[in-house]
Parts: C-alpha cells; sequence; structure tokens
C-alpha cells in the first residue's frame, strides 16, 4: 500500500510564503514523476508543478518565477517552495506521484492567501 502525506499549508497573508513537503510511503518500488495540483473552490484540478526523476521540471505559467519544486535526496519526497503568494493561490493542494505503473494521489492540503 503506497501513501502520500502532505504537509505545510495553512494560511499566509499576500506577499508571503509557504513551503509544502509530500513524503511517500509503503511498497514503492520505482519513483518518477512527482508533482503537485490544486484545486480551488469551484474549479478544475489544475498542475501547479512537477518534476522528474531527472529533475526536469515544469510550472504552470500562473506560478513560473514564484514557485520552486524540488524532490528530497531519497527521492520519496516532494517539495514546493511558495514565494510572493496571491489571494489566486488559494487552494486544496494536492501531491501526485507515478510509482510504478500507477499514479498516487495524497489528500490534500490547504493553503489559503488572504489578509
Amino acid at each position: 500500500q503506497v501513501q502520500l502525506v502532505e504537509s505545510g499549508g495553512g494560511l499566509v497573508q499576500p506577499g508571503g510564503s509557504l513551503r509544502l513537503s509530500c513524503a511517500a510511503s509503503g511498497s514503492i518500488s520505482s519513483i518518477y514523476n512527482m508533482g503537485w495540483y490544486r484545486q480551488g473552490q469551484g474549479k478544475q484540478r489544475e498542475l501547479v508543478a512537477a518534476i522528474t526523476s531527472g529533475n526536469i521540471r515544469n510550472y504552470a505559467d500562473s506560478v513560473k518565477g514564484r514557485f520552486t519544486i524540488s524532490r528530497g535526496n531519497t527521492k520519496n519526497t516532494v517539495y514546493v517552495q511558495m514565494n510572493s503568494l496571491k489571494p489566486e493561490d488559494t487552494a486544496v493542494y494536492y501531491c501526485n506521484a507515478r510509482i510504478g505503473s500507477y499514479y498516487y494521489w495524497g489528500q490534500g492540503t490547504q493553503v489559503t492567501v488572504s489578509s
């Protein structure tokens, strides 16, 4: 059984920063791509940032220059550093990972950007 556990969400003022973490555990064979998605209220889930096992990064246009995705040394963790946060970044953020032949999702962590 594979689990993805996210942490680091919360309430932050506009212009502030947060760092989200996601750790994969369980029967892990090969972890390929990992990434972060978000879903705002009444909106579809969208890709925020992704990183391959070779550290190739991909970002949504709306977060380029503000968010940075990285993987931990053990390769079963993924982080996203979010700077210059805006109210429109408010959403539930989900970790996603391709492990072996399957894709897995975390339970989500709420990020609220508000004054």
